[in-house]
């Protein structure tokens, strides 16, 4: 069983300059979202990152709200938080996979991105991923997002170049 195992967790980043992360959260299921912020919350300030939010009507809105952030706003790294439980039709597999395919493309394009977007069977399986001082997947989302922010600062300014070298 999967809750049984140990996990190694990478230590989180150093900055020595500011981190402004932005949270974009889908609070349908308000009390999930609210342990998911406050995890992603907590993570943050222990990095010493500075926090914005913004709620969004559903999952699939998260990553059109990422992308308008990317390309209108001054942030470092976004953290996708939500929680899509699995009901009778298949609109779970469109929101599950839409939302997951969209924020993937977005961080292949360079905006680093922690996807804490639960999908789940039932509100139990949420309830415990959420809960951060339980599996914390809010926080984790945030170290996710720092650990790639970390990495983009290291290689910012290198150029492999193009074409011929002389």
């Amino acid at each position: 069983m999967a809750g049984t195992e140990t996990h190694y967790t990478l230590p989180l980043p150093s900055f020595d300059k500011p981190v402004k992360l932005l949270i974009v959260v889908a609070p349908y299921y308000k009390d999930i979202a609210d342990n998911l912020v406050a995890g992603a919350r907590a993570v943050a300030a222990a990095c010493g990152a500075e926090v914005d939010l913004v709620e969004v009507p559903g999952a699939l809105e998260v990553p059109s709200a990422i992308a308008m952030a990317e390309r209108l706003a001054e942030y470092d790294g976004y953290v996708a938080l939500g929680c899509v439980i699995r009901g009778e039709t298949t609109h779970y597999d469109t929101v599950c996979n839409d939302s997951s395919r969209a924020i993937s493309l977005l961080g292949l394009q360079g905006a680093c991105i922690g996807n804490g977007i639960l999908t789940v069977e039932n509100r139990a399986q949420a309830e415990v991923r959420a809960d951060p001082a339980g599996q914390n997947k809010g926080g984790g989302a945030a170290a996710a997002a720092l650990h790639l922010i970390a990495l983009s600062r290291k290689w910012a300014g290198k150029s492999k170049g193009i074409g011929f070298r002389a």
